[in-house]
């Protein structure tokens, strides 16, 4: 039920409000596994894809998020559930591989499931080099990947601000990207920073960001 709310009544009132331009929705297959694989611009950036993607996405969410206590914990649980999130722990290398296992699940269950290949939102407006966890789940799972542009939602919700803006928000899918010539091949590690390279390459054409060839620092850590 909460699911619909979303889906049929919180969801046209945000575009009605923000007025997303998106570009090639059509190019997302409507079933099958389908990875969506985004530039990261602002915390906003999860809403957008959900409001403005013709199919329902998960996306991996932190696990505490989900373990709230009183009325407020299990609605707040609720409400991302019926966004599509699965909680996940994070913070360390099991983590990491318990996070890409709760993709591949969504993915062999014939979802689609959104992901984010640099890790982090961009602080500096450029496009980073994308962890190869995206790639690693397109060669286990078959899936094509959609690129996705996000332009905007950096406005909308800048670093530190608790409450999103109204401005304008661009979002751009481009062609799905068949790795199937890979098969066979995804314990390569040198074939994962292929594919990933390959679908960074595509964010980049739709975004039009400055592209840097290396890992963005997550904020907190040591330069």
């Amino acid at each position: 039920m909460l699911h619909l709310l979303i889906r049929h009544v919180l969801a046209p009132f945000a575009r009605a409000v923000y007025r997303p331009e998106v570009h090639g929705a059509e190019k997302v297959p409507l079933t099958g596994a389908v990875i969506l694989a985004a530039n990261h611009r602002a915390a906003v950036d999860t809403a957008v894809i959900s409001l403005c993607t013709p199919r329902r996405v998960a996306f991996l969410g932190k696990a505490e998020y989900f373990t709230g206590k009183g009325l407020k914990g299990r609605f707040l649980a609720s409400f991302l559930g019926a966004l599509g999130y699965v909680p996940v722990e994070r913070g360390n290398a099991a983590a990491g591989l318990s996070a890409l296992e709760a993709a591949r699940k969504v993915l062999v269950a014939g979802d689609a499931f959104a992901i984010y290949p640099e890790g982090t939102r961009s602080l500096d407006g450029r496009l980073h080099r994308g962890h190869t966890g995206v790639g690693a789940l397109a060669l286990a799972t078959g899936a094509k990947v959609v690129p996705v542009a996000l332009t905007g939602t950096e406005k909308v919700q800048p670093v530190g601000k608790r409450f999103p803006r109204v401005s304008k928000v661009t979002v751009r899918f481009g062609d799905p990207l068949d790795f199937s010539r890979y098969e066979g091949m995804g314990a390569s590690p040198a074939v994962r920073r292929s594919v990933t390279d390959e679908i960074m390459y595509a964010i980049l054409e739709l975004s039009k960001q400055e592209y840097v060839d290396t890992y963005h620092k997550r904020p907190g850590d040591v330069a």
